[in-house]
């Protein structure tokens, strides 16, 4: 039917059909199925696959390929499966995505399903049960400690690269993944430069497809086409979420993976430090998905260098936690003061702190300009080398190389808060930044 859609034959073969052949026809998915959209025979090692990876931009088709997946697994249909899989876990970035859009949405799976095969979505147990006994549970990345306990023979994961708690989702998963024969996973993604998704896409034991949006073209809005792709066509953006392009490092990036390494030293390279600094960007709320707290420490030299020290971020902390953690750094290594962002706590924050250690010297500080602008000055010091990383910080760096612009102005590519590299903003600046430089750093 593919072939005939292309060739603009498919109304005509669709008229000659029964209303029970359409029926039929529009169920059989490998029918309509482009190649990318196909399960694969092996890895791209040629082994065995344990990951499928469908790499593609947005419209292409990806959830369509996640729900018939899991479809064929869960009736144990060829090409997907020989035999039924009993446990299945559908994994999103929030309960809210798995149900809207891998369960509910248009391309869900109750909508992939005929009526005679369709699961019952039993939303106050967050699960599916199919007529022949299968069982799929829903997991939220937010949530990875839920994934502990239950096991599975399949398991699909949508918009990897979305995801806050990637890796700990991610780990907790395989755990789980420990029932019949050979135990598989569908992961369904805009690729995003995570280190996650690199990891997996550099295991001999992953499949890869591949799709761009105009791949689907006969299943989208020509509006959708003629405004969006054109807009974007040509563009970083648009290589990520339209052509589907595994972007490693962005070009638009205020900082580069080369040019951090030029920085880097040893530990016993440090020299003896005038000033040091705890810096603290913090969640604007203490929600348990609120963002990580920024927790990055610094000092300067007498050459006015500054040397980053640690990156102590905390994922999803509460108050006291993170607080608790500031004070440990400040009486470890001797700082001179916490800087602490209080645009969104105010005087709580500083209070926290307080509470934490009384002995505390703590400079709240405000941002009067945006991200980018607060980032630039903090960037030019690292092109002149007076920045310096005594050793490997992972996650940070790979904020500062993502750190360009997006929808929203600047930001990460997937959009979350840059914490950790906020807090390094706020700890250089307060370092060696005088105060007419931005960002605006004052005293309250």
């Amino acid at each position: 039917m593919l072939d005939c859609a292309k060739a603009g034959e498919e109304k005509r073969v669709i008229a000659s059909l029964s209303e029970r052949e359409i029926e039929f026809m529009l169920a059989d998915w490998m029918s309509w199925a482009r190649p990318d959209q196909c399960p694969p025979g092996v890895s791209q090692a040629g082994l065995p696959w344990t990951v499928w990876l469908v790499l593609g931009g947005r419209g292409a088709g990806k959830t369509r390929t996640g729900a018939e997946w899991v479809r064929g697994m869960a009736l144990g249909l060829p090409p997907f499966a020989d035999r039924p899989a009993g446990r299945i876990a559908l994994v999103g970035e929030t309960q809210a995505d798995v149900r809207d859009v891998m369960i509910e949405g248009v391309s869900g799976l109750l909508s992939v399903h005929r009526r005679d095969e369709r699961p019952v979505w039993q939303a106050s147990r967050r699960r599916l049960e199919w007529p022949n006994g299968t069982i799929a549970q829903a997991f939220s990345a937010e949530d990875p400690d839920s994934l502990r306990g239950p096991q599975f023979d399949a398991a699909w994961l949508d918009e990897l690269g979305k995801w806050r708690r990637a890796e700990e989702t991610f780990d907790m998963l395989q755990f789980g993944l420990r029932l019949g024969a050979q135990p598989r996973q569908t992961v369904t993604t805009t690729p995003r430069p995570v280190p996650l998704l690199k990891r997996l896409m550099e295991d001999p034991a992953t499949a890869i497809s591949r799709a761009a949006t105009r791949a689907n073209a006969f299943h989208l809005a020509p509006s959708f086409l003629d405004a969006v792709v054109k807009r974007y066509a040509g563009t970083r953006l648009g290589r990520q979420e339209l052509e589907g392009e595994w972007l490693d490092e962005r070009n638009d990036a205020l900082w580069s993976r080369a040019a951090i390494e030029t920085c880097r030293i040893g530990a016993g390279a440090i020299p003896p430090l005038q000033r040091l600094v705890v810096a603290i960007d913090p969640p604007a709320s203490s929600s348990r998905n609120s963002d990580s707290c920024g927790l990055i420490v610094a000092g300067i030299d007498a050459n006015r260098t500054v040397h980053v020290l640690e990156d102590a971020t905390l994922s999803q902390a509460r108050p006291h936690v993170w607080a608790g953690k500031a004070a440990a750094l400040y009486r470890d290594y001797e700082a001179d003061a916490v800087v602490i962002e209080t645009n969104q706590g105010g005087e709580m924050a500083e209070a926290v702190l307080r509470e934490a250690d009384p002995g505390l010297s703590v400079l709240p500080v405000r941002a009067t300009r945006g991200k980018m602008l607060r980032a630039e000055p903090v960037a030019l010091l690292y092109e002149q080398g007076r920045v310096k990383h005594a050793g490997l910080f992972r996650e940070l760096e790979d904020e500062m190389c993502d750190f360009g612009p997006n929808q929203d102005g600047w930001g990460l590519s997937n959009g979350h808060s840059p914490d950790r590299l906020d807090a390094l903003v706020w700890a250089v600046t307060a370092l060696a930044l005088g105060p007419k430089a931005a960002p605006r750093v004052r005293r309250l």
